[in-house]
């Protein structure tokens, strides 16, 4: 089988995530040491060759779902959407945030929801514009309805992922063009009462240190307070992960090229996961790190060009959404490492050590790469005068040939 048939859609998308996976490789194996010693029975290099199968078994996926026509997935999104709820509300019960499956280990079920909610959302705006109805306020409340059960399971154990869903979701309705004025009013009131509630972390923290009785409203909230407690209030002598991020940033300077001599990721227990970026940046010196944040970029921008060119709604508005979400979480998680952020525990997409956070993102990026590759078809068919029949996206059904 020829390369070119084999991976199958936006070539430049495959270049992406081809230099992301080898940068994840080298990265991974440079510091996963402490963390496999923090763990009974586990060897660095047996961590390492795990997260090569996983880092296998997504290149498998993409290739997989690229090779499915895009308009299949609208027809099972409604039953993906159900299926998420009901396994965030297992893990809401359960008081926790992931299964332990054998070989694969955690299984985040809000890692599921990132996904199927971008293609939900796409599919509920794509019938909405299809029936002119993009500016009714009952379609602006229709699909907040479908999103905020996802967020308020998400939201108790991880306010960061949370978070990202519902801008990811949300964008997906600014892209669609559903009503912009209460979008924009929305979305502001949303910034507010973020910022609200992890100052009311904060302050709450703030007296627990003191020896003030406080309660808190969910049971994570004290995790929460300590964090943007303590980007707000930094301790320059306290070996907390993210002073050694920084001092790893600060090793690296512009331009260094010492892949494996990393210092940091040996004092980090999660040097091979949330502060990856900056153990990039201790190796390979700021232009590293700035040459991984253009490689995400193209990513981003080849993804909303896509949008650009696919013919339907649905296609165009999943691929910018799944688009975004990548970017979004890729940006969190690079000014984590610099210090913009406090931190959130989100991983460096397709970079970060893997599991299923890696194998479900695949599944978003072989969703993107059926687009693109339907697209190119599309295109290659006008070519060649072959004028195609109106396609009921909407119901999953292929075109005519």
């Amino acid at each position: 089988m020829k390369t070119g048939k084999l991976f199958k859609g936006d070539k430049t998308i495959w270049v992406v995530f081809f230099l992301l996976s080898v940068i994840s490789l080298i990265a991974v194996y440079s510091s996963i040491g402490l963390y496999a010693y923090s763990m009974s029975n586990a060897r660095p290099t047996g961590l390492f060759l795990k997260h090569l199968a996983i880092v296998a078994a997504t290149y498998v996926v993409i290739i997989f779902i690229s090779r499915i026509n895009y308009r299949y997935f609208s027809r099972f999104a409604m039953l993906g959407y159900w299926a998420s709820l009901v396994l965030l509300a297992v893990m809401l019960a359960l008081h926790g945030r992931w299964f332990r499956l054998p070989v694969i280990g955690q299984f985040q079920p809000s890692e599921i929801a990132k996904v199927v909610l971008i293609i939900f959302v796409a599919r509920q705006v794509s019938i909405a514009k299809k029936k002119q109805q993009t500016e009714e306020i009952g379609t602006f409340l229709m699909i907040l309805v479908y999103i905020a059960p996802v967020v308020l399971l998400v939201l108790p154990e991880n306010f960061s992922t949370a978070a990202l869903i519902f801008l990811s979701a949300y964008l997906v309705m600014l892209y669609g063009g559903v009503n912009r004025k209460y979008w924009w009013r929305l979305f502001l009131v949303g910034v507010v009462v973020a910022i609200g509630f992890l100052m009311v972390s904060y302050y709450k923290y703030e007296k627990s240190l003191n020896n003030v009785g406080t309660e808190m409203a969910i049971e994570r909230q004290t995790t929460w307070g300590h964090r943007v407690y303590s980007w707000w209030n930094p301790q320059p002598d306290e070996l907390s992960q993210e002073n050694m991020a920084k001092m790893a940033i600060a090793r690296g300077g512009l331009a260094r090229l010492g892949v494996g001599s990393t210092v940091h990721a040996r004092l980090m227990t999660q040097a091979h996961n949330d502060f990856i970026y900056a153990i990039i940046i201790e190796e390979t010196g700021m232009i590293g790190g700035l040459i991984v944040f253009a490689l995400y970029s193209i990513f981003f921008f080849r993804c909303i060009k896509l949008s650009l060119k696919c013919k339907g709604n649905f296609g165009a508005l999943t691929v910018a959404g799944m688009g975004t979400m990548i970017y979004l979480q890729a940006l969190v998680n690079m000014c984590v490492a610099v210090g913009v952020l406090p931190v959130t525990g989100q991983t460096m997409p397709f970079i970060s050590y893997g599991g299923t956070a890696y194998l479900f993102l695949g599944c978003g990026l072989g969703v993107i790469q059926s687009v693109a590759a339907d697209v190119e078809k599309t295109e290659q068919d006008e070519k060649n005068g072959l004028v195609p029949t109106p396609e009921e996206e909407l119901e999953g059904q292929p075109a005519e040939k």
